[in-house]
């Protein structure tokens, strides 16, 4: 059965016209009703349309009782737009069933959501780098996707590199996004204070170094002491300089982190910047449980 799906514009502007008008006719195409706000494709400077504009998109996502409010793209912008959302409006949009899905910059508003609020959203697709990429949706984020809709998604799992294998599990707050993100609202009232959370990452277009310098931000901070768990999913699209980096990766900033903290440091989580990702439940109660090399992340009827 088909849901409603409202589409919005919270961040940068839809630049990528092809893709957003493949999204549209692939989401309509599954049976569902796609409602596109006014302002989906605005455009002022890099954004799509002024803050005011966007401010009012997401207040009409919020005010539609659509099924899923997506986001058409991330980029840049909601960090600037926080002190004048209306989040009790998307609270009880989100208490009324509208689920508030989407990444990268879209982590600012689930964080603000989370710590002033306690509301809950998924991390999970946009509309034109998901759903309107030039090959067909990926089929386990188009797996994921139905299983929000129907109300079926119980819990994820992916399997882990040997290294990582194990017999453990913890419960906690599942929370996190984009690092970069995170580190940004580092120090404001808008990034949660999750204690004893399972925390995921990840990032597009970051160098290792780069990564190590936003984690050390977070671990200086307080931020990944109070973690029970810390989950890498994707780093994409960055590039070493063989010369100058001498056998520095990601790989060096994770055996780095594991000495640093005291909580789990999982890798591999499919999500982020890429074609393949789950759907996560941010805010929810979760448990994360290791089994030789499968790792499980459930939350059953809690998101």
């Amino acid at each position: 059965m088909g849901k409603h799906i409202y589409i919005y514009s919270p961040s940068s502007a839809v630049r990528d016209k092809a893709s957003f008008k493949r999204g549209l006719k692939r989401l309509k195409a599954q049976g569902h009703e796609v409602e596109v706000d006014e302002a989906a494709l605005a455009s002022h400077q890099r954004f799509a349309g002024d803050d005011d504009t966007r401010l009012a998109a997401i207040a009409r996502a919020a005010a539609s009782r659509a099924d899923v409010a997506l986001i058409s793209r991330g980029g840049y912008g909601l960090t600037r737009l926080l002190p004048a959302l209306k989040l009790k409006a998307v609270q009880q949009a989100v208490d009324r069933g509208t689920h508030f899905v989407g990444l990268s910059d879209f982590t600012a508003l689930q964080c603000a959501l989370l710590a002033k609020n306690g509301t809950r959203s998924w991390a999970g697709p946009a509309l034109g780098e998901d759903f309107g990429s030039e090959a067909e949706p990926d089929e386990i984020m188009q797996a994921c996707f139905d299983d929000l809709l129907s109300g079926q998604g119980e819990g994820t799992g992916w399997r882990l590199p040997a290294a990582e294998a194990g017999e453990w599990g913890v419960r906690g707050t599942l929370w996190g996004g984009n690092l970069s993100l995170l580190a940004s609202l580092t120090g404001t009232p808008y990034l949660p204070e999750v204690k004893g959370g399972i925390l995921f990452i990840e990032d597009v277009g970051e160098h290792p170094y780069r990564i190590e310098r936003m984690l050390t931000q977070l671990l200086h901070a307080g931020v990944l002491d109070r973690q029970k768990a810390i989950v890498f999913g994707q780093f994409s699209k960055y590039k070493l300089v063989p010369q100058h980096d001498k056998g520095f990766k990601l790989a060096s900033v994770v055996a780095w982190l594991r000495t640093r903290v005291k909580a789990w440091v999982l890798t591999d989580l499919p999500f982020g910047h890429v074609a393949t990702k789950v759907l996560l439940p941010v805010g929810a109660t979760c448990e994360l449980v290791v089994q030789g090399r499968e790792a499980l992340l459930l939350w059953g009827h809690d998101a």
